[in-house]
């Protein structure tokens, strides 16, 4: 399928849904979300088709670009669409101010949508803020992508009180895009420090498979392996794990 323009990152090996499946099957998991990846940009198609497929099973989280009509918001939620993702990522920080950002983002509440931020944590403070002050849910992706130690990174504090607000979720997923070692000191501090912040029920788990540009330093078992050891209390894994995500995603109808 055709790449985005001025993809940042071009895989040259396929992710199927029927791989994915198995993957799931293999490891106990009975449902599953689907984000559109950045190199597809607008181009949910693939993730929709899926979703059809499956829709006891999967859900997804959308990109699109500001000023799509709602209906055609409509048809990606009768798809099985439960959110809208913003993958800021080397990308200029939009203005969500502007106009048409507030009618994306108002539509996405309209929806009951959650909308999902990647961006480096330093610029969580400005982006994070601004959808939750339109009246949105905010889930942030991989740890919210502090860098090294985040006892100095303003960026993750912001974070950790967003979360402790109760309208912001975060996954706990791809320690490997922010530290050398996503099972050392740092990644294991920061896992606990949201879970102070904000308790179980405002974390999620996420595999990141098929880990696009570092398929050499994860798998689907060593990523799920990884929340053993981030999140040593099995009460919390399994509200992290199943409660959690069943409410969020699968429920978008009411609070976690």
């Amino acid at each position: 399928m055709p790449f985005a323009p001025n993809a940042r990152h071009a895989p040259d090996y396929d992710a199927t849904t029927a791989e994915f499946l198995g993957l799931l099957d293999a490891h106990g998991v009975s449902h599953a979300v689907l984000v559109q990846p950045s190199f597809l940009g607008t181009d949910n198609s693939f993730m929709c088709a899926a979703l059809r497929a499956h829709p006891q099973r999967l859900c997804g989280v959308a990109v699109v670009a500001p000023g799509t009509p709602f209906e055609s918001l409509r048809e990606l939620a009768a798809a099985g669409v439960c959110g809208l993702r913003l993958n800021l990522v080397g990308l200029p920080l939009p203005d969500l101010s502007q106009p048409a950002w507030q009618a994306l983002l108002a539509d996405a509440r309209r929806l009951g949508w959650h909308v999902e931020v990647h961006r480096e944590s330093g610029d969580l403070p400005v982006v994070g803020q601004a959808v939750l002050d339109a009246g949105c849910r905010l889930v942030v992706d991989h740890f919210g992508r502090p860098r090294g130690d985040t006892a100095a990174d303003a960026g993750f504090a912001w974070l950790l009180r967003a979360a402790a607000q109760g309208r912001t979720w975060i996954k706990l997923s791809a320690a490997y895009r922010n530290w050398p070692d996503p099972l050392g000191a740092e990644a294991c501090r920061a896992a606990q420090s949201l879970l102070d912040a904000c308790g179980p029920q405002r974390l999620l788990w996420g595999s990141d498979w098929p880990h696009t540009q570092h398929r050499a330093l994860a798998s689907y078992a060593q990523s799920r392996a990884a929340l053993d050891r981030w999140i040593p209390d099995p009460a919390a894994r399994r509200r992290i794990l199943v409660d959690t995500p069943a409410a969020l995603f699968f429920d978008s109808s009411k609070e976690a």
